[in-house]
């Protein structure tokens, strides 16, 4: 970790525009002391920040090995995200972090991965994705399956063309509603799961996108008999400080920025239960 109060400056050494409303920026801590020293784990967040103007959490989207750069996919939903989003290579933000826990990537080696996604908060899932295939021999089959609301929501189209090339790795792609050109399916991405084959023993199953959708796929993982404790969930709620400090993300007795935003279902089945915890 950086610091846990202060952020340390960081520069854009490259952009890229996604979609109109998503962006990717690539960064590098101006101290090379600070950028030397700075790890962390597949599925945390940083907190960027804009003088002036706040910060916000981001989830971190490199490789946990490359220790040059890192990466943040990024949605504009507000005038902070809105504000990174005109950040040129060459300007200069704050960043703090990383923070919170992260995908059990270790403890699914030797395992089939399922992993599935719904709406354009997928970054997370995409980083494990990546992180997977560069280190094919260390996990079994790959599932992947992402369900949009609208076709053209759908980004890194060409990044699903790659995966397939992959060996024993499956793309399934969904929208709820498609348009003329769409050439999947539609419908959401429970569809798919008499088409898995799914080994309880082996599998390891990992979620990202919004809560009905989670629910949905725990459901149908529970009918096949997947151990509550080899779901994992990344969660999303209104995180401020990063430290489980300002309360804005208690999820009953967790806080989803100091002890998420991954966990496993056994760890929430007692909350999310419960209408409006």
């Amino acid at each position: 970790m950086t610091s846990a109060l202060l952020p340390h400056e960081a520069v854009v050494v490259d952009r890229k525009d996604e979609t109109p409303e998503m962006f990717s920026l690539r960064l590098r801590f101006t101290d090379p002391e600070v950028q030397a020293g700075y790890r962390f784990s597949l599925g945390q967040f940083n907190m960027l920040c804009l003088p002036g103007m706040g910060e916000v959490p981001i989830s971190i989207v490199s490789d946990p090995e490359d220790r040059q750069t890192i990466d943040h996919t990024i949605r504009q939903v507000g005038s902070l995200t809105r504000n990174l989003g005109r950040l040129e290579i060459g300007d200069r933000l704050g960043l703090r972090g990383p923070y919170g826990r992260g995908w059990p990537a270790a403890s699914a080696e030797g395992t089939d991965l399922v992993i599935v996604t719904g709406g354009l908060g997928c970054a997370p899932a995409v980083s494990l994705i990546e992180f997977a295939l560069r280190r094919r021999s260390r996990y079994g089959r790959l599932h992947i399956v992402q369900g949009v609301k609208h076709a053209h929501d759908l980004i890194w189209r060409e990044r699903y063309d790659a995966w397939r090339q992959h060996p024993d790795v499956e793309v399934y792609l969904t929208a709820d509603t498609g348009d003329t050109l769409w050439p999947w399916h539609l419908g959401p991405v429970t569809q798919f799961f008499d088409r898995i084959d799914i080994d309880p023993t082996r599998c390891s199953v990992f979620l990202c996108g919004p809560e009905g959708m989670m629910k949905a796929v725990i459901r149908e993982m529970d009918r096949r008999r997947v151990p509550a404790r080899r779901i994992w969930l990344s969660m999303e709620r209104n995180m401020h400080c990063a430290l489980g400090a300002c309360g804005r993300c208690q999820l009953g007795a967790k806080f989803v920025c100091r002890d998420g935003p991954v966990f496993s279902w056994a760890e929430l089945a007692p909350y999310l239960a419960h209408q409006g915890i």
